[in-house]
């Protein structure tokens, strides 16, 4: 039980700030409706979080991300305006900005070994700079029909449930077949950890089921999340690529000299950091039906929070996406709580600042006691 619970820490800790805020709003919290904004809210900076878990697992960072999110809601929204269609202006925008900027970022630190922080640093006031200036310092608002959609439209709840119920299946079908895999090679079989994890997965699953169906159903925005979430933990658990990410973060000499290409693992990551910015920077301007060269502003902030509380060391080699997503809600969660009791915003900024480095001073205090 011991390990169990030091193993789902994170987890146990955003269950028992839902409660806690629970009583303090006095139910307003916990109502489908405010939790289906908040998780609508969770998914801008989620996305992101997702490329920054593969940066932090390099022993890297990416302070970029919040900038690119402004840029890309500027690029698409402008591209619109010149009667570019909703779909090409999306693909171009994440080309232009995403990728481009993540291919420089990438190649900056990978050819030249120039701490990502600093080019990361350089490129957040570049690309502050271009919303800035293409922009003209002010709001594009958008008078398309259907990219309002993108970010702000709802699966219908009988369609929700008819998805929430084969998620429902495949986590029981998954969870069974990886147990039989494990009895199948010879892998000790926790039975009881197995089973209550399988218990966990499905009363989440049926959270959802009350959270989305009793609303209004699953938010577009979040759908895209959970698909760019489950694509994430599939490369980082059963592709080389994510073999690599986790063996360069661990030890970049050694991974080096086993014959993995640091070079094209860099790349990869820094550009698929920053194309997701570009997407989280589209959905929200789809969201707010314009945009705003002041997007994004200080989302590099909650998207590294997310990561650290999630787990992640920020000396690379050791995290998950999953555990990402969990320091994510309970960033989202905090804010609408705060809001909810009235705290002023920098106080916000201040429980968000003191969050990261506790998080961090445990990431030291363990690894210092598996040294000891």
């Amino acid at each position: 039980m011991k390990k169990i619970l030091k193993n789902n820490a994170t987890l146990i800790a955003l269950i028992a700030i839902g409660v806690l805020l629970t009583f303090l709003t006095k139910g307003s919290f916990f109502t489908s409706r405010n939790l289906t904004n908040v998780v609508r809210q969770v998914t801008i900076v989620g996305v992101i979080a997702v490329g920054m878990t593969m940066v932090i697992l390099l022993g890297g960072i990416d302070l970029s991300v919040g900038s690119i999110v402004g840029l890309s809601a500027i690029t698409v929204t402008l591209l619109m305006e010149k009667g570019v269609s909703v779909w090409l202006a999306i693909i171009l925008t994440i080309l232009l900005t995403g990728v481009l900027i993540g291919v420089w970022n990438g190649f900056l630190v990978a050819k030249y070994k120039i701490p990502a922080f600093i080019i990361t640093l350089g490129m957040m006031t570049i690309a502050r700079g271009l919303a800035l200036t293409f922009s003209k310092g002010g709001s594009v608002p958008v008078k398309n029909n259907l990219f309002p959609r993108i970010g702000g439209a709802y699966i219908s709840p009988g369609t929700s449930a008819i998805i929430i119920a084969i998620v429902l299946g495949i986590v029981i079908y998954s969870t069974f077949s990886g147990m039989k895999k494990k009895v199948k090679y010879g892998i000790e079989l926790e039975k009881t950890k197995e089973m209550m994890s399988l218990v966990a997965k499905i009363i989440g699953v049926l959270f959802m089921f009350w959270v989305f169906v009793t609303y209004k159903g699953i938010p577009s925005p979040v759908a895209i999340f959970t698909v760019i979430a489950l694509l994430g933990v599939f490369l980082l658990r059963n592709t080389k690529m994510g073999r690599n990410i986790y063996a360069t973060g661990g030890n970049e000499e050694a991974a080096r000299l086993s014959g993995i290409n640091i070079f094209k693992v860099n790349m990869f990551v820094f550009t698929i950091v920053s194309a997701l910015s570009s997407v989280s920077g589209i959905i929200l301007a789809s969201r707010l039906n314009g945009a705003s060269p002041n997007l994004g502003n200080m989302f590099e902030l909650d998207a590294i929070a997310s990561v650290v509380i999630g787990g992640t060391s920020l000396n690379g080699g050791s995290g998950t996406i999953t555990g990402t997503i969990i320091g994510a809600f309970i960033i989202g969660i905090l804010n609408n709580g705060m809001s909810l009791l009235g705290v002023p915003s920098f106080y916000q900024l201040i429980v968000k600042g003191a969050i990261i480095i506790i998080a961090v001073w445990f990431d030291v205090v363990s690894k210092n006691k598996k040294v000891a």
